[in-house]
C-alpha cells in the first residue's frame, strides 16, 4: 500500500543511495547509444552549497536525467576546483588560530603537505551536499583540478604555448592584492563605493611662470608621476605642451604631454600620469614612452623610489603625509568631496593596487579568434542569444591574460632559471636540466619559478583535461567535445571564453556545443543575496525544511531566460504543496483500483474522458520534451504544473468519479487502466525535475497491477507519445465542460456570490452535440460549480449573468443571493482605486530620474505591481459590464 504522505527526510537518503549503489549514474555501455555529456563548473574545493549553485546543478540534473531516460549514454562529469586564493587562505588562518605559524614559517614543501591534508580531511563538503541536491552525477569519473592527470595536462599546455610564443614573460601593470601579496584577476575584485575626496594639486611649471592644476583621489601616487597629460585640441594648454613641471616633494621635473586620455570636460582638463599605478595611466605611458616608477612595496608601503623621509611608510599614511606636505608647500588648491568605486581584493578585503611586476602572460587575442569564429559560425551556441554581444565585444577587445599567482597553492609554473635568467620552460625539471646542459654545454644550477597558476588556467582545460587528455581516452574520444555547459553569465570572460580558446587550440574543436547561462537567484523583494544585507536563503536549510524536490521545481520553474529569480519560502512551499497534490492523486488512483493494465495500449480507448487525458499527456509529453530539449527549463517545470495539478488531479480526477463509481464495468476498467497509465507518464515527465518524490511513487506503485517492464525510474524510458493519440472531439467536448465549469466559478467570484448559493446553470444556446454533451455530464458539473441543476431554457429570467464559452451561451441566475445594484458600485469602486493606482505608478516609471536612481528591485517591484493592477482592472471591468448588462 501507498504511504500516507512522502518523508523527504527519510526517502531522500535512501533512494540517492539506492541510485548511487546501481550504477545509474554512471554513462550506459552500449557504443550505439548517441553520447550526451556535461561537465560541472567546478565548484571551490573549500566551498559549501550556495543558492547559485543549487540553481546551476538543478538545472544541469534536469538535462542529465532527461538524455539518460531518452536512452543517450549520458555522462555528468563531476570534480571540484583547488580555488588557490581560497584554499590557501583557509589553511592559513588554520595556522594562525592554531598558533601564529605561518606558511613561510613552514617553508613551501610542509605548507603544501598542510594543504593537501586539509583537502583530505574536508574538501569534499560541497560533493556531499551535491548529493543532498540529487545531482546525479558520475561519481566515479570524479576529478579535482591539481590530480595528477590535469597537473600533466597544465604543464603540456604551457609548455606548448610558451613553445607557440603564446605564453611570454612580461612587466606590465595587475591588480595586486597587498595582503595576500598576489596578482589576482578582475573577477577577484570587488568595487565598492566609498566616501572619499578629490585632492587640486598645483605643479608649477619648471621655468616659474606659472603652474597646472591636477586631481586625484590617490594623492600618494603623485610620488610615481612621470608625466601631466593634457588634451591636444584644449586651448588653455597647448602653449604647454613640451614643457615641464617641477613635481613637487619629489622635486623632479616631468614633461606636460598631449594625449586624448586627458578631458578637457573634466576638473581642470589636466591629469597626472602615473604609468606604474594605474591601467589608463600605463598605456599613455606606452603611448609616451615616459619611465615607469614603482613607488610600492609587495605590502603596499613607500619603496627606495619614494623620497627618503616617506619609505617604508603605509599607502594611507603617505597619502596623509602628502596631503599635509602640499598644504605646506601652498599648493593644495581645493578638497572637493566625491562617492566612488574603489577596487578591493574579494578574499582579503583590502584595497587593491594596480601594480607593475614581471609575470607571465597568455596572448589571448591570438586565440581569441578561432573562439570567436565559433560562435560566430554556430558551432558554440550561446543561450540566451543576448550574451553573444557581451561574449563578441569583451574578446575583441582582450587583453593579455596574466596567468602567475604568488602563491604556494596551485600549479607550479614549469619554468626554470639559470644563470643570467635564462629561463628554459619544459614539463619537467628534467627535461629542464636537460635543455640547460645544452645550452649552456654543461651541468648548471636551475631555480624552478616561486609562482604557481591562475586557477582560470587549469579550470580552462576542464573539458577535456578531465576526459583524458592528453592521453587518447575513450571517454575522450566518446564525450568531447562536450554538449551542454550550464553556467552563470559573470564567469562569460573568465572561464567560458578561456575553455573556449584554449579548447579549440589543443583540440581543434570547440569544447561545447551549447552555453546555457542561469539567472542570478535574488529574494524575494529582487534584492541581490549578501551576507550583510541577512537576505541569504540556504539551499541545505530549503531542503531540511521542504525536501529536495520543491526547492528544484521553485528554481526550474522561475529559470526563465534573461530574468532574473525571486526566490521565496511561499514559492517553495506551493511547490511542496505540488508535490503532495500528486502524491494524494497517486493515493485517489490506488484507492480506487486504478492499477496498470496488461496490455493497455491508450490509442485504443474509447470513453470521451479517457481519450481526452490521453491527448492532454501526449500534448503534455511533447511539450517538456521539447522545452528541456531546448533548456526552456521554466517551460517544461510549467507545461507540467498546468497539466499535472489542473488536467490530471483536478479535472480528470473529479471528472472521472461517476466512471469510477458507476455501474458500467467496462468504462470503469477502461479509466482504473488509463488512469494509472497517465499517472505513470506523469511520473516519468517529472522526475528529471523532482526526483525524489517521483521515483519513490514510481517504486510505491511497483506491485500494483500488471508488472512493469522497467526497473527503477531514474533509468526507466522516456515517453515518446505519437500525435495519433490526439482526439479533437473528446477535446472539444471535454473541453467545454471544463470551461464552462471554470468561467462559471470566475462569475461567482467576481460577483461574491456565497458558496451555500445553489442557483441553477442554464443553457440558453447551443447545438445539438453540445447540448448533449452537457445534459450527460449535468450531474458532475451541478456539483463542480455549485449549482442546482444544469438546464436547458429558451430565455433567461431577470438579474441573470450570461457568459459565452466555446459557442455556447450559459446564464447563471444570481439576482436572488445578491444585490445587484451594490455589486456594481462595489466593483466601481474597486475598478476606481485600481485605476488610481495604476496612474500613480505609471508616473513614477515615467519619470527618468526614478528609474535610473531607484533601486533596480524597487523599479521592478512597480512594473509588477502596474502589471498586476492593469490586469485585475481588466477583470472587473470585465464583470461590472455583465452587471450592466442585466441591470
Amino acid at each position: 500500500m501507498l504511504e500516507k504522505t512522502f518523508d523527504p527526510k527519510t526517502a531522500e537518503p535512501r533512494l540517492y543511495a539506492k541510485w548511487e549503489s546501481s550504477g545509474a549514474f554512471a554513462p550506459i555501455s552500449d557504443p550505439a547509444a548517441e553520447p550526451f555529456s556535461i561537465v560541472i563548473p567546478p565548484p571551490n574545493v573549500t566551498g559549501s552549497l550556495h543558492i547559485g549553485h543549487a540553481l546551476n546543478n538543478t538545472l544541469q540534473d534536469v538535462l542529465i536525467r532527461f538524455e539518460r531516460m531518452r536512452g543517450k549514454a549520458a555522462l555528468w562529469l563531476p570534480g571540484t576546483d583547488h580555488a588557490g586564493i581560497a584554499t590557501q587562505m583557509v589553511v592559513e588562518r588554520q595556522l594562525a588560530a592554531a598558533g601564529n605559524q605561518s606558511r613561510r614559517d613552514m617553508g613551501r614543501e610542509d605548507f603544501v603537505a598542510k594543504v593537501w591534508e586539509w583537502k583530505a580531511e574536508s574538501g569534499g563538503t560541497i560533493t556531499n551536499q551535491l548529493r543532498r541536491l540529487g545531482a546525479s552525477c558520475d561519481w566515479s569519473r570524479e576529478r579535482f583540478t591539481l590530480d595528477e592527470g590535469l597537473s600533466a595536462a597544465v604543464r603540456k599546455v604551457f609548455v606548448t604555448l610558451h613553445k607557440q610564443k603564446l605564453i611570454y614573460r612580461d612587466k606590465r601593470l595587475v591588480n595586486w592584492d597587498p595582503a595576500l601579496q598576489t596578482a589576482i584577476s578582475d573577477l577577484e575584485v570587488e568595487q565598492k563605493e566609498v566616501d572619499g575626496h578629490f585632492w587640486h594639486f598645483a605643479y608649477p611649471l619648471e621655468d616659474g611662470s606659472g603652474e597646472i592644476v591636477v586631481a586625484t583621489t590617490r594623492p600618494e601616487t603623485m610620488l610615481g608621476d612621470t608625466a601631466v597629460a593634457v588634451h591636444p585640441t584644449d586651448e588653455r594648454y597647448k602653449h604647454l605642451i613640451g614643457r615641464a613641471v617641477r613635481l613637487p616633494i619629489v622635486n623632479r621635473p616631468i614633461p606636460i604631454i598631449a594625449d586624448e586620455y586627458a578631458d578637457p570636460e573634466k576638473g581642470s582638463g589636466a591629469v597626472k600620469i602615473t604609468p606604474a599605478h594605474d591601467f589608463n595611466d600605463f598605456q599613455v605611458g606606452k603611448r609616451n614612452n615616459l619611465p615607469q616608477i614603482n613607488i610600492f612595496t609587495p605590502d603596499a608601503k613607500i619603496n627606495e623610489n619614494g623620497p627618503r623621509d616617506y619609505q617604508g611608510l603605509d599607502r594611507f599614511e603617505a597619502r596623509k603625509k602628502v596631503i599635509a606636505a602640499f598644504e605646506e608647500l601652498g599648493l593644495l588648491r581645493e578638497v572637493e568631496k566625491t562617492r566612488h568605486a574603489v577596487p578591493h581584493g574579494d578574499r582579503s578585503g583590502v584595497v587593491v593596487e594596480p601594480y607593475l611586476t614581471d609575470q607571465w602572460y597568455v596572448d589571448a587575442k591570438t586565440l581569441a579568434g578561432p573562439a570567436i569564429k565559433a560562435v560566430e559560425e554556430g558551432r558554440t551556441v550561446l543561450e540566451p542569444k543576448t550574451w553573444e554581444k557581451t561574449y563578441y565585444e569583451w574578446m575583441r577587445n582582450i587583453e593579455p591574460w596574466c596567468v602567475s599567482r604568488q602563491l604556494w597553492w596551485g600549479h607550479r609554473i614549469p619554468a626554470w632559471y639559470g644563470p643570467e635568467g635564462k629561463i628554459f620552460v619544459e614539463e619537467t625539471e628534467a627535461a629542464a636540466k636537460a635543455a640547460a646542459r645544452e645550452f649552456y654545454g654543461r651541468d648548471e644550477p636551475l631555480r624552478q619559478d616561486e609562482d604557481v597558476l591562475d586557477t582560470w588556467f587549469s579550470s580552462g582545460l576542464w573539458p577535456f583535461s578531465t576526459l583524458g587528455w592528453p592521453e587518447e581516452t575513450a571517454d575522450l574520444a566518446r564525450f568531447y567535445p562536450t554538449n551542454t555547459l550550464v553556467t552563470g553569465f559573470d564567469i562569460i570572460f573568465y572561464w567560458v571564453a578561456r575553455m573556449m580558446m584554449l579548447g579549440i587550440h589543443f583540440t581543434g574543436q570547440v569544447p561545447f556545443k551549447r552555453v546555457f547561462f542561469n539567472a542570478l537567484v535574488r529574494d524575494a523583494s529582487g534584492a541581490k543575496m549578501s551576507k550583510s544585507k541577512g537576505n541569504v536563503m540556504d539551499p541545505l536549510d530549503l531542503v531540511d525544511q521542504y525536501g529536495a524536490d520543491p526547492l528544484r521545481f521553485t528554481l526550474t520553474a522561475m529559470s526563465g531566460q534573461g530574468r532574473d529569480i525571486k526566490l521565496s519560502t511561499q514559492r517553495i512551499e506551493g511547490y511542496r504543496n505540488f508535490g503532495t497534490k500528486l502524491w494524494n492523486a497517486a493515493n485517489f488512483c490506488q484507492f480506487n483500483g486504478c492499477v496498470r493494465a496488461e496490455g493497455f495500449d491508450p490509442a485504443a480507448v474509447t470513453n470521451p474522458l479517457n481519450r481526452w487525458i490521453v491527448g492532454e499527456t501526449q500534448k503534455t509529453a511533447q511539450a517538456v520534451t521539447e522545452a528541456i530539449a531546448a533548456c526552456g527549463f521554466d517551460g517544461a517545470a510549467n507545461a507540467l504544473y498546468r497539466f499535472i495539478w489542473n488536467t490530471y488531479c483536478d479535472w480528470y480526477v473529479e471528472l472521472s468519479k461517476p466512471l469510477l463509481k458507476g455501474e458500467d464495468a467496462a468504462a470503469k476498467a477502461e479509466t482504473q487502466a488509463t488512469a494509472a497509465w497517465a499517472l505513470d507518464v506523469i511520473l516519468k515527465l517529472l522526475h528529471p525535475i523532482m526526483p525524489f518524490l517521483t521515483e519513490e511513487l514510481w517504486s510505491q506503485t511497483a506491485d500494483l497491477g500488471a508488472p512493469r517492464a522497467e526497473g527503477m525510474l531514474i533509468t526507466a524510458q522516456w515517453p515518446d507519445l505519437p500525435a495519433s493519440l490526439l482526439n479533437p472531439k473528446s477535446e472539444a467536448e471535454i473541453g467545454l465542460i471544463v470551461a464552462a465549469i471554470t468561467e462559471g466559478r470566475s462569475v461567482r467570484a467576481e460577483l461574491n456570490v456565497p458558496g451555500s448559493a445553489r442557483p441553477p446553470l442554464l443553457v440558453l444556446e447551443a447545438d445539438a452535440a453540445q447540448r448533449a454533451v452537457l445534459e450527460a455530464n449535468g450531474p458532475i458539473m451541478a456539483q463542480l460549480l455549485r449549482v442546482s441543476e444544469v438546464q436547458v431554457a429558451e430565455t433567461a429570467p431577470q438579474g441573470a449573468i450570461p457568459f459565452v464559452v466555446q459557442g455556447v451561451t450559459f446564464a447563471l441566475p444570481v439576482a436572488e443571493f445578491i444585490d445587484l445594484a451594490v455589486e456594481k458600485v462595489r466593483l466601481a469602486k474597486e475598478i476606481a482605486t485600481h485605476a488610481s493606482d495604476i496612474a500613480h505608478v505609471m508616473k513614477k516609471l515615467g519619470n527618468p530620474a526614478f528609474v535610473a536612481n531607484a533601486k533596480e528591485e524597487v523599479v521592478e517591484e512597480n512594473r509588477e505591481r502596474l502589471a498586476e493592477s492593469e490586469a485585475a482592472k481588466i477583470k472587473l471591468e470585465g464583470a461590472l459590464a455583465r452587471l450592466e448588462a442585466v441591470v
